[in-house]
């Protein structure tokens, strides 16, 4: 019972060390500017018209449809790709098979800015400066590896038995992965779609360089206009990003009962 004890306050800590960004957040978007209590300090009067000037300000009635036409889109590719790429590296086990995955999983220990001046200049030089298209095109690059180290693993997992009796019944390689393999991988496209999509949805590094135009620029490069060297509106950017994150957390709460089987499941197999 003690060791049981131990275990409930430790979860309590940490669910309380989560919950605190939030309480902060919470709190300071519903703070006057000229509010300077300190941020621990929950207001006395909540001051909503944080909210509507951020989103009036901020555009982010336009941010939001940018974000959901590419974090969409780049999810979509993802699934798609990710999943038609892994069948073969996990059923087919051959030197070059090896050599892809592995090359996969190094490419994603390689930070995306190390590369940001010849990615700028290739997207110049294919007029995809202030597109929808080339931003989702450099995501799902990029995302790929990730999405790839999950399907591989997940369908390692799934019995070959299953493939060799679909194909003694003459259904080939094609049929067996629509058929057969790709109904199984729910748990897993639902880790996929939140993992990916989540940093999708947050991404910056990418958009602040390649969505310069104001009515392409996602939530997270809006909110940034709060903040300059002249100005510091860090209500409205807290009130921002409580609207920001309303979708994406809307998304987990709905497949979250899908992501730990899918982490599990296929957890590190081949």
């Amino acid at each position: 019972m003690k060791k049981k004890g131990i275990f409930y306050l430790l979860e309590v800590f940490i669910a309380i060390l989560y919950l605190i960004p939030f309480y902060v957040l919470i709190s300071m978007s519903l703070k006057t500017s000229t509010d300077l209590s300190s941020k621990w300090v929950f207001p006395g009067y909540f001051y909503f018209d944080n909210y509507r000037n951020a989103w009036k300000e901020a555009q982010l009635g336009s941010a939001l449809i940018n974000n959901i036409i590419i974090t969409v889109c780049s999810v979509i590719f993802l699934i798609v790709i990710g999943a038609c790429a892994s069948y073969p590296l996990a059923r087919f086990k051959s030197k070059l098979n090896k050599f892809i995955y592995t090359l996969f999983i190094a490419c994603m220990i390689v930070p995306a800015l190390t590369i940001l001046v010849p990615l700028y200049r290739f997207v110049i030089d294919i007029g995809g400066i202030n597109t929808h298209w080339a931003l989702i095109l450099l995501l799902v690059t990029f995302s790929l590896p990730l999405t790839i180290f999950l399907y591989t693993g997940f369908i390692g997992s799934v019995p070959k038995s299953l493939d060799e009796a679909a194909l003694m019944d003459g259904c080939s390689r094609v049929g067996i992965f629509f058929r057969i393999i790709l109904p199984q991988l729910k748990p897993v496209t639902s880790t996929v779609v939140i993992l990916t999509g989540v940093g999708i949805w947050n991404d910056y590094q990418f958009s602040v360089f390649f969505l310069q135009s104001k009515d392409m620029q996602t939530i997270t490069v809006s909110l940034s206009s709060f903040i300059s060297q002249f100005q510091s509106n860090i209500s409205y950017v807290a009130a921002g990003c409580l609207i920001g994150m309303l979708p994406i957390a809307a998304l987990y709460l709905f497949m979250q009962k899908y992501f730990i089987k899918g982490l599990t499941d296929g957890s590190v197999k081949g």
